[in-house]
């Protein structure tokens, strides 16, 4: 563990991406290790070397640095699906439905805060503030990639892109959900099939379109 630094020192002496991505690695240990709301600002500072004023300097509060874990996973997560293959529409499928059940069946830790930081948000107001904006930043990116891998792969939507991404993201969360509940029925296997069949229900190609 750290030791401690004063603010000022952090300042001249640490870039602010780097306080940031200490603070996020040590709030995602000390989430996934205690929950939301037994895990503690100062415990959190303390992990990444900081005092408790770097976190609320670069975040806000601890529901900002929450958010700001999931939306680091999710912006990975995202990054991968970026490097999709520009080649068939089903070598596209199964690029992207191999890295949701990864990202699934590996990181349980995220599944299992965001789900607790939903039901915080459906009865916390102040929680719902950082909560609401978070999960539309993920649409919006999910968008974005949607646009991006069809564009590369010569993939046509059958169905708006803002759509596709919200069934996405909503397919990708209630996966997730299943999967924590029911793991071995909910397997990466019937992951990668669920997502493939989707991303199949709702694209074809420039030969089909042809056809």
């Amino acid at each position: 563990m750290h030791q401690p630094q004063n603010d000022r020192e952090v300042a001249k002496r640490i870039p602010r991406s780097e306080v940031r991505r200490r603070l996020i690695a040590a709030a995602a240990e000390a989430f996934a290790e205690s929950g939301y709301s037994d895990a503690t600002v100062d415990d959190i500072a303390l992990r990444a070397g900081f005092t408790k004023g770097a976190v609320y300097s670069n975040f806000g509060s601890k529901q900002g640095l929450f958010a700001a874990v999931l939306e680091d996973r999710s912006t990975s997560e995202r990054d991968r699906l970026l490097q999709a293959p520009a080649r068939s529409a089903d070598e596209v499928a199964a690029f992207v439905a191999g890295v949701v059940a990864e990202s699934i069946t590996e990181d349980e830790q995220r599944g299992r805060l965001g789900l607790e930081f939903a039901a915080r948000a459906a009865r916390d107001p102040a929680a719902r503030q950082s909560w609401g904006p978070l999960r539309r930043t993920q649409r919006e990116a999910a968008e974005r990639a949607i646009r991006e891998v069809a564009a590369r792969s010569g993939l046509e939507l059958s169905i708006d892109p803002g759509v596709a991404a919200l069934v996405l993201h909503c397919l990708t969360n209630g996966l997730s959900m299943e999967h924590l509940a029911d793991p071995e029925q909910v397997d990466s296997t019937a992951i990668k099939r669920a997502i493939a069949a989707l991303i199949e229900a709702i694209t074809h190609s420039e030969s089909e379109r042809r056809s």
